[in-house]
């Protein structure tokens, strides 16, 4: 079993280096709503990981007005989230800032290339129909439809790919 990583331990090991600090930060994001789900618990990782960092945590604010906003099911039957649609109080989409900031992820490491190729899919994971006697009883919708940050996740992970095949030389055949 392996111990958490303490704040002073992460803060420690990228030695002042803000821009990998923010790219260690982007990641983080990434892996949490990977599901498309943003939990309290992840909210609290972290605001204490952008602490530690010394990170401005403006876009944590906007991710954190996603925790309340469930998925719901549109006129057509389809499942959408609230966090592609305009905000309650301010008109525009809550997620803007945080797909600004994950599009805003440089790869110039091939270990965190790989992790991400990994990690990310290189399709959008199953779509089916649920029959019952015959009859359709529920459309389970392709999952990066209930990701509202899916288009972000599939070009880091391009970024990714390009960046192992075009600078360090890699064959990438593994990861498609």
């Amino acid at each position: 079993s392996f111990e958490p990583l303490t704040p002073a331990e992460l803060a420690a090991s990228f030695a002042g280096d803000a821009a990998l600090g923010e790219n260690f930060l982007r990641t983080a994001v990434m892996v949490a709503i990977a599901d498309g789900l943003y939990s309290q618990p992840e909210d609290e990782m972290l605001q204490t990981f952008c602490t530690a960092l010394g990170q401005q945590p403006t876009v944590l604010e906007s991710l954190r007005q996603t925790l309340n906003y469930p998925l719901h099911t549109t006129a057509d039957g389809a499942i959408a989230s609230s966090l592609t649609g305009p905000h309650p109080e301010h008109g525009s989409p809550v997620l803007h800032p945080v797909k600004d900031w994950l599009d805003g992820l440089e790869i110039h490491d091939p270990r965190v290339a790989r992790f991400l190729c990994k990690m990310i899919p290189p399709q959008c994971p199953f779509e089916r129909d649920v029959t019952l006697f015959g009859k359709k009883i529920v459309h389970i919708p392709p999952m990066c439809k209930l990701n509202p940050l899916y288009e972000q996740l599939v070009g880091l992970r391009f970024r990714a790919l390009s960046y192992l095949a075009d600078d360090c030389g890699e064959d990438v055949t593994p990861y498609i």
